[in-house]
């Protein structure tokens, strides 16, 4: 059995394949968990409903962390009117990959109308990784979706550096039926890269956090009033830029940090300003961040 934090390095681990698909549909005054089918070790606790119809739901990954050869595979459906809030318990360990890549895929799809928070804890990035994370939002018309990932390159807490390993980010976010992607990034780090350390990538800064909210509330008014509350200092930098494409609007905040608690904390903070002007409903933090 692996060991939390400290993966064998004397034999090879198997792999593990999972998935998970979420359904979320709008029933009268509430939204209901629908669907959830798993393979492997990737479930969903049962719906909570601290906001009232809104349905919370939190992922887990009972094995705590993702090896060399795991690949995850998460699919999530928003229905016609729904409103579904998404997390994790804990961080997303990636844990030294022994020569093979791990992979987590992100597909999250909002009908007319839905609504979603897609809330993750940050993804631990330990040294000798090979990582590949992969997400896919697509978004029809009338529906708004704000989500975020940020990742920390090192075991801070154990004094880890990420000196070895690789990690891809593929993001693509989209208008249903659109003729463009609204966003595409596909980045390549490599632990020993000059980037690293230049100013014009991560100036020595080890966590990088994203955030997007895709929505008709996302005006220029809104970029406006969120650029004003961020800071840009040595330990912590952080940007908002408005992108639209097919008349669907987005905002893009870009997170830059030495800490990942600073980080963290700014973007809860920019989810409680962006919450009600994009979906309508006030920003309640969840319970998973007080514990």
């Amino acid at each position: 059995m692996r060991h939390p934090d400290f993966p064998s390095t004397l034999a090879v681990p198997p792999a593990w394949e999972a998935s998970l698909c979420l359904g979320f549909a709008a029933r009268g005054e509430r939204t209901a968990l629908v669907e959830r089918r798993h393979r492997g070790p990737l479930l969903v606790q049962k719906p909570l409903y601290p906001e009232g119809g809104i349905c919370h739901a939190v992922i887990l990954h009972p094995p705590a962390g993702i090896a060399g050869g795991d690949s995850l595979q998460i699919d999530l459906v928003a229905g016609a009117g729904a409103h579904a809030v998404v997390a994790t318990p804990g961080a997303t360990k990636w844990y030294k990959s022994l020569g093979r890549e791990a992979a987590q895929r992100v597909t999250l799809t909002l009908e007319a109308g839905a609504r979603l928070d897609w809330l993750p804890q940050e993804n631990i990035v330990f040294d000798d990784a090979h990582a590949r994370l992969a997400t896919t939002v697509t978004v029809a018309p009338g529906a708004s979706a704000i989500g975020w990932d940020a990742v920390v390159l090192g075991r801070q807490a154990s004094g880890e550096t990420w000196s070895r390993g690789t990690l891809h980010m593929d993001t693509r976010i989209a208008l249903a039926g659109g003729r463009r992607a609204l966003w595409i990034e596909s980045a390549q780090l490599e632990a020993g890269s000059a980037l690293r350390h230049a100013p014009a990538g991560l100036d020595g800064l080890n966590v990088m956090g994203t955030l997007w909210a895709v929505g008709e509330g996302a005006t220029p008014a809104l970029a406006e009033a969120l650029a004003q509350t961020l800071p840009y200092r040595a330990d912590l930098r952080a940007g908002v830029t408005r992108l639209e494409q097919d008349g669907q609007p987005m905002l893009l905040l870009r997170v830059l940090g030495a800490r990942m608690e600073a980080v963290r904390e700014l973007l809860v903070r920019a989810w409680g300003l962006l919450r009600e002007p994009m979906h309508g409903v006030p920003a309640r933090p969840l319970r998973l961040w007080a514990t």
